[in-house]
């Protein structure tokens, strides 16, 4: 049996998806992206590997995120040694994403091996292109609320690998997650990128016993292996009907969903606070043809302002 508490007129794309395995005390989330993740990954030069990474960057702070209750940001960031050396993704409630990567461009250019081996060859993403390093999520709620943060080494093959870690080594929940990334034509022919993901928790269940809360668990966590790629990329497959596929023998409870969007917080105010921080003598070196030019690094807006902008002029 499947309970549906979504609204008929519910978007199928970019959106964060909540549902509830019935009868067995399992929640989770699906996320969907379609255009937000596409104008994210089309606005930067990144390397095919690079896009793929930072797309599952995206899906996996956005599930995260979901699984909270907070009004503020959540930050999901990778730093490493390895050709791809800092993944930012982050999620402003209620359901603003952003993202950037910071990778090393000769050496997918050329092949040459970075920190744990050469980004054109085969093996597990995370050591092959992060390496060694840390995967961090961090929650700010403002200045009136206490900052969180999690941090946990890079060790597992994927990002889905080292959250498993996270939450086994760091919050004592049992979780499961499937990420997804790929460029699907559309009627055209055209490729635009697409990302999915979903995610299923083990929550405490005082009405079963240790071996029926086992047994569920070990249940879902096979059904959830069954979705594939391509499933969760599908963009003629709705997160209700992937859901349905996935658990309708147990019955599965979804709810509303939440639009997700792509919206950069820079703005020029922002940027010309941040330069007018440095010393003169910095900004001094920052001139060039008459002009102070910064770049976002999330969204790639180019910002150009006259020196005496940034110095305390007009």
């Amino acid at each position: 049996m499947m309970v549906a508490l979504s609204r008929p007129d519910a978007p199928a794309d970019d959106l964060l998806q909540s549902f509830q395995v019935e009868g067995a005390n399992l929640r989770g989330r699906v996320v969907r992206l379609g255009p937000v993740v596409d104008q994210i990954l089309a606005r930067h030069d990144y390397p095919e590997p690079v896009s793929t990474m930072l797309g599952q960057a995206l899906v996996l702070a956005a599930t995260l995120a979901g699984a909270l209750k907070f009004d503020g940001i959540f930050t999901l960031q990778t730093k490493s040694d390895g050709p791809i050396s800092t993944l930012v993704a982050d999620y402003r409630t209620p359901g603003a994403l952003r993202g950037y990567a910071g990778f090393d461009r000769a050496a997918f250019a050329t092949g040459t091996p970075g920190a744990t081996g050469t980004p054109g060859a085969g093996g597990a993403p995370v050591p092959r292109l992060l390496g060694s390093g840390y995967l961090a999520f961090t929650v700010d709620q403002g200045a009136e609320s206490e900052r969180y943060q999690g941090i946990v080494e890079l060790a597992g093959g994927t990002l889905a690998d080292c959250a498993h870690r996270y939450f086994q080594q760091s919050e004592q929940l049992e979780a499961g997650i499937r990420l997804a990334v790929a460029r699907v034509a559309d009627p055209t022919g055209t490729r635009h990128w697409r990302a999915g993901g979903i995610m299923v928790q083990r929550l405490p269940q005082p009405e079963l016993d240790d071996e029926a809360g086992d047994d569920a668990w070990t249940r879902a966590m096979a059904l959830l292996g069954s979705a594939r790629d391509d499933e969760l990329c599908d963009p003629a497959l709705a997160a209700p009907a992937l859901l349905y596929r996935l658990f309708h023998e147990d019955g599965v409870r979804i709810y509303p969903p939440q639009a997700l969007c792509d919206t950069c917080r820079c703005s020029r105010e922002r940027v010309r606070s941040v330069l007018r921080s440095f010393p003169a003598e910095e900004i001094a070196t920052m001139v060039v043809e008459g002009s102070i030019t910064a770049t976002c690094e999330f969204c790639n807006t180019l910002y150009r302002f006259r020196p005496d902008e940034v110095q305390g002029g007009a």
